[in-house]
């Protein structure tokens, strides 16, 4: 989690330039400056603002240190279809609807009306991806939904800590503008292509992870679902495995530079040329 005590003490010019404002106020100064150029950032903390200045600033010193010091990149996920695949109870088939009536599996949790059902690998993803990249949750989903998934996937915040972006931060389009850290070093992995108009070079696409059948599917006999048939995704060969081992080889290269100022201007998209599919993702 971002410290407040840094924040406030942040490059600052002669006539303060209100970089950081929590709840209205700016944490230098102490006045109350219009929020009207400044972008919100309520996933890390509620109530927070950063200008223009204090995005740009964050985004490189951020990139910097996790660079140099810690020899990670950025990566954002999304949850839905990738990590993960959710559905309505009320959908389920009738094939599949013996999932709630027994005891409920490790994998599979039941939240409100919905099911959820983690993709195979993920744990040992997570852990493996950890080491290499500073990690980010963006999904379309809502608040309270996605923290929900986060628990069950990273109980500790271990992972992704406080940086889950939803609909509440970004309603309409994906935007790598609320992820604090230089575009250059950042990786995305999403099973949907359009909804990163503004940054398909830093996209990895991945197959969409259906476990129930699709709503579209329901009265589709002739292929059962994954649950329906009490299978899954191969865990050492499925697609998050597969892009693990692509993750693995961008870092490489990323990182095979011999001179450490290189660091300071390496684009990790020239290595990604997204939206790109690695083999078997």
């Amino acid at each position: 989690m971002m410290n407040m005590n840094v924040l406030s003490s942040s490059p600052s010019h002669c006539t303060c330039g209100h970089w950081y404002i929590l709840h209205g106020t700016c944490l230098t100064c102490k006045e109350k400056p219009s929020l009207v150029q400044n972008l919100p950032f309520n996933y890390l903390f509620l109530g927070l603002h950063l200008s223009q200045e204090a995005v740009s600033f964050t985004k490189r010193l951020t990139t910097l240190i996790l660079l140099h010091r810690h020899k990670k990149l950025h990566l954002v996920l999304d949850l839905d279809h990738t990590l993960v695949h959710t559905v309505k109870v009320s959908n389920l088939s009738q094939g599949e609807k013996y999932l709630i009536e027994g005891e409920t599996q490790p994998c599979l949790k039941l939240y409100q009306n919905r099911i959820i059902k983690v993709r195979p690998f993920v744990k040992d993803f997570l852990e493996e991806a950890n080491n290499l990249f500073n990690m980010y949750v963006y999904t379309k989903g809502g608040l309270s939904y996605a923290k929900e998934i986060v628990r069950m996937i990273d109980p500790n915040k271990t992972y992704f800590g406080d940086r889950v972006i939803t609909k509440r931060d970004s309603p309409v389009i994906k935007t790598l503008d609320l992820v604090l850290a230089d575009e250059r070093g950042i990786v995305i992995v999403d099973d949907t292509v359009h909804v990163w108009p503004h940054h398909n070079r830093n996209l990895l696409n991945i197959t969409r992870y259906n476990y129930f059948k699709h709503k579209d599917n329901i009265n589709n006999v002739s292929k059962p679902s994954y649950a329906e048939s009490k299978g899954d995704e191969s865990k050492s060969s499925g697609a998050l495995a597969n892009l693990l081992k692509h993750l693995k080889e961008i870092h490489n290269g990323f990182f095979s530079c011999v001179v450490q100022e290189e660091l300071d201007t390496k684009d990790v998209r020239l290595l990604i040329k997204g939206p790109f599919k690695p083999h078997g993702c």
